[in-house]
């Protein structure tokens, strides 16, 4: 039983690591399906990090100061949604360093 126990602690970090390697992976792969629109009118958006189902984003160029920034974070988000099965909020943060909170 003892080395049930053991075993099964030491497997759940891989997991759990395993689960957020995909969730990058697929967070990258939205961002980047609309990173081509969002370049064409002058921004961009790169993934800054992860907490918990807060997914923080950095907007740059045109984007920053954009008056539809919001829209396009919710589509993101929604996609995102969408390919993970679970909800997650996109967070945007100021330069490339991760929110504290």
């Amino acid at each position: 039983m003892l080395a049930q126990t053991e075993q099964s602690a030491t497997e759940q970090p891989a997991e759990a690591a395993c689960g957020e390697t995909k969730w990058i992976e697929l967070i990258k792969e939205v961002i980047d399906e609309v990173r081509p629109n969002l370049r064409r009118d002058g921004g961009d958006c790169e993934l800054v990090g992860i907490e918990g189902n807060k997914v923080m984003v950095k907007l740059s160029g045109a984007c920053v100061f954009c008056k539809l920034s919001s829209a396009t974070l919710e589509g993101i988000q929604a996609k995102i949604v969408e390919r993970l099965g679970t909800f997650v909020r996109l967070v945007p943060v100021m330069g490339g360093v991760k929110a504290s909170h």
